[in-house]
């Protein structure tokens, strides 16, 4: 099998067999195959497509040319959820614990954050001692025991995948469709999931900027999840603005507490709750999402969660007073507020530059090599469809360094829209997948 004809093949718009995709995956994998040929092919992958067969050969070929984790020795369906990010995106911190506290049982591998925000490691390691850097055994061994834990990605899962997107990277092959799927899922897959909940984000601070694209990568990912026998659904998520008020590392930590006592911002709470909601479902935990509403809602009002949320972090070396106190997260010293321009409502706020906000107050990396500042970050007092008055507080800048709070103040102009009009009500859910 060569090479050359596969990209042939595939450049004049013919469907590539099971046996050819393996085929370029493990040879690519092994270092048989320049990343001349493999550029080629991507190219041609990126203007001819794959249908979905193609794509579930593809995903399932990086899921396996490297290490796959195996959970069939813990009992129950094992669930996890994946958010393709955004800005003010602490999900995993409070959905985890409430959907655990139920008796859903999550082994999730998270990453760190390179851009705007920290990861989902970051922001957990702003617990003193907590770490994720844990053995698949001990991995495997605090899912049966506590029903959850979070451990990183190793350089041994889904290698295929490490390679090839650091070639679509400087390729300008990133953007199709086939690709970013297969991208997202091989790594869920790999993780040895039974059911996958994806929370696909549209909108200003998204990478999928429309809802047409965001539907086609929802669908691409839900077919794949079920073509490898997964239980797979995705729901659509508006991100045209932050997620909740926090946006940054411990600051977020301190929400996403708060919303396990019950005092969370709306927007995230209801976003807890669909998701969860969903998890318990496909977890065979709940008949209905009625009834997983509820039991979501008595998992926060009885306490549950917190303790939840207390018992995986003491698991992972953690301080877990913290839960019990977050004041003690540590926040930044230098604070500003941030006021409104013009008497009227919010009508539009840059997502996105809210999220580069952060990253030039230090909380967000450059590049991987980065330090990243888990104090700093901001506080949205005000959101669209908020009223204010001139002179009002709309923001509060967290900084410990005088020129980057110097630097995220003057990119914070403008990022706020007014009108005198209150925009329509927009709901955090746009669509669902199944």
């Amino acid at each position: 099998m060569q090479m050359y004809d596969i990209i042939m093949k595939k450049r004049n718009g013919q469907t590539l067999s099971k046996e050819e995709i393996y085929h370029f995956i493990d040879e690519y994998t092994r270092g048989n195959i320049p990343d001349y040929q493999v550029s080629a092919l991507m190219m041609a992958i990126f203007f001819r497509g794959m249908d979905r067969q193609e794509t579930v050969d593809l995903t399932m070929a990086m899921a396996h040319s490297g290490d796959v984790i195996d959970l069939s020795d813990i009992p129950g369906i094992k669930c996890d959820k994946h958010s393709t990010g955004g800005v003010g995106d602490k999900t995993t911190l409070s959905l985890i614990p409430m959907v655990v506290s139920c008796g859903c049982r999550v082994a999730k591998m998270s990453g760190r954050g390179l851009g705007h925000t920290g990861g989902t490691i970051d922001k957990l390691e702003s617990f003193p001692g907590f770490s994720t850097s844990i053995s698949e055994e001990q991995f495997k061994s605090q899912v049966r025991g506590i029903g959850v834990s979070v451990m990183g990605q190793t350089a041994d899962l889904a290698p295929a995948d490490k390679k090839l997107y650091a070639l679509r990277d400087v390729t300008a092959t990133v953007d199709n469709m086939s690709l970013i799927a297969s991208s997202i899922m091989s790594k869920k897959l790999a993780s040895g999931a039974d059911a996958i909940v994806l929370d696909v984000k549209c909108g200003s601070g998204a990478f999928m900027k429309s809802l047409d694209d965001a539907r086609g990568l929802a669908r691409a990912m839900v077919d794949i999840g079920k073509g490898a026998g997964r239980r797979t659904m995705a729901v659509i998520s508006d991100m045209d603005q932050p997620l909740g008020r926090a946006v940054g590392n411990a600051i977020e930590v301190r929400e996403a507490i708060d919303t396990l006592m019950g005092k969370g911002p709306e927007d995230f709470t209801e976003l807890c709750m669909q998701l969860g909601s969903r998890m318990l479902l496909m977890s065979d935990v709940c008949g209905s999402l009625d009834e997983a509403r509820q039991v979501l809602k008595e998992s926060i009002s009885s306490g549950r969660a917190l303790d939840t949320l207390a018992a995986f972090v003491k698991a992972q070396g953690g301080d877990d007073s913290y839960v019990y106190d977050p004041a003690r997260l540590k926040i930044a010293d230098r604070v500003t507020e941030i006021k409104a321009e013009r008497d009227g409502y919010i009508s539009h706020i840059e997502c996105d530059e809210i999220g580069m906000v952060s990253l030039t107050l230090g909380g967000g990396r450059e590049t991987k090599e980065s330090d990243i500042d888990l104090s700093v970050g901001l506080i949205l007092n005000k959101k669209v469809g908020d009223h204010v008055s001139a002179g009002d507080t709309i923001a509060t800048i967290y900084a410990s360094d005088p020129d980057k709070e110097k630097a995220a103040i003057s990119r914070f102009a403008g990022t706020y829209l007014y009108s005198d009009d209150k925009p329509a009500d927009r709901s955090i859910i746009i669509d669902t997948v199944d």
